[in-house]
């Protein structure tokens, strides 16, 4: 298990907000929880200098695009990125220095996957540069992927199968736990234990972590398979969780597996 870190984007500033709150209405202003004047590529710059690899920068909306390229020109290679990917767009991010690109609203078409899209976007970027993104909200008792800033329903809900039949297609998942995003009280520990039984593929948690030992629950839920991502709670971004501990943490961590083999 490892920490990935984040940089979220709104109007190309770094920002944390209740996930479930974003939206297309104007009228309607997300709820902020943080937003800061440094920049993008320090962030970056933070993460290569502590050797945080694998951590995502996400375009919340439009006018992100060069804050994003910024980030990423500072960690060539470090972060993946996502909001808004497509085929189109895709080679430019990963020309710029993203490892990976995360999709989610693109591949889906009526509320269900759409397979011709999705391997055309295999054939664009590649499996092994690949994320998807399969954020999700509880309805009726299960977990279903949403899309759309989060405010779309799929008919899709992450199961064994549906893990196992993406798997194929992409290189890791990206998992936000929806209603708990930003909120810090307290992370999803049944989606946590899904991933950890049944993916098949590295995949990263976040939402609602809230307390330093949120890592060691995610760890044990996860069976050790499942990375974690800490947001609004980390202290870098106005919460109470001491970064440079989870920093090493981290290092630990990762020395303990690769002891292991």
């Amino acid at each position: 298990m490892k920490f990935r870190p984040c940089i979220d984007l709104k109007n190309g500033k770094v920002v944390q907000i209740v996930g479930g709150t974003l939206n297309d209405n104007k009228a309607q202003t997300p709820i902020t929880n943080f937003e800061t004047e440094k920049t993008p590529a320090a962030f970056a710059q933070l993460y290569q200098k502590d050797q945080l690899h694998g951590g995502h920068v996400i375009a919340l909306g439009p006018g992100n695009h060069d804050a994003a390229i910024s980030a990423l020109k500072a960690f060539p290679g470090g972060l993946q990125m996502g909001g808004g990917i497509t085929p189109e767009n895709a080679g430019e991010y990963l020309n710029a220095g993203a490892s990976h690109v995360i999709v989610t609203s693109h591949v889906f078409s009526r509320g269900t996957i759409d397979m011709d899209k999705l391997n055309a976007l295999v054939q664009k970027v590649g499996k092994k540069r690949l994320v998807l993104d399969l954020s999700c909200r509880k309805k009726d008792g299960q977990f279903f992927i949403v899309t759309d800033r989060w405010q779309t329903f799929t008919q899709v809900a992450v199961t064994e199968e549906t893990l196992s039949s993406l798997s194929a297609h992409c290189d890791e998942f990206l998992i936000h736990g929806v209603d708990v995003e930003g909120k810090m009280g307290g992370i999803q520990t049944e989606l946590v234990e899904i991933l950890g039984t049944h993916s098949p593929i590295p995949a990263t948690y976040a939402g609602g972590a809230s307390r330093f030992s949120d890592l060691d629950l995610v760890k044990k839920l996860g069976k050790n398979r499942v990375d974690l991502t800490i947001g609004s709670a980390l202290d870098i971004f106005g919460g109470t969780i001491p970064y440079d501990d989870v920093v090493t943490w981290h290092h630990a961590c990762t020395q303990t597996l690769n002891s292991q083999g």
